[in-house]
């Protein structure tokens, strides 16, 4: 029973689900108030690869790619309230190619 119950919670690579990859670009008060760092470490903690960056028109601009459900989590939960300075008024996803996890999570320059 034990091994039946472990193999449900870790399914082996094959069953694992292919990985999403979605770019956003954040509009509302998300500049000047550690919005990039904040969202580095949200997307670090949840083990997705990307990059996120400022972008000359005030929006912030990121690439998720990751975990189905982590990707989900972080447009749907986390983008939407960032950090305590921010005020988000949308987050607009596009799809994007998927990255390779061991790229990491980066900050980028100002695009």
């Amino acid at each position: 029973m034990a091994a039946a119950t472990a193999a449900s919670v870790n399914p082996p690579p094959s069953q694992q689900p292919a990985p999403k990859a979605v770019r956003v670009v954040v509009k509302g008060r998300v500049q000047g108030v550690f919005f990039r760092d904040w969202t580095v470490e949200t997307a670090r903690a949840l083990g997705l690869a990307g990059w996120v960056r400022n972008r000359r028109d005030g929006t912030v601009e990121a690439l998720l790619s990751g975990d189905p459900a982590k990707v989900d989590e972080m447009i749907s939960r986390r983008l939407p309230v960032g950090p305590p300075a921010a005020a988000v008024t949308a987050v607009l996803p596009s799809p994007a190619d998927p990255l390779d996890p061991s790229e990491g999570f980066q900050r980028k320059p100002t695009a």
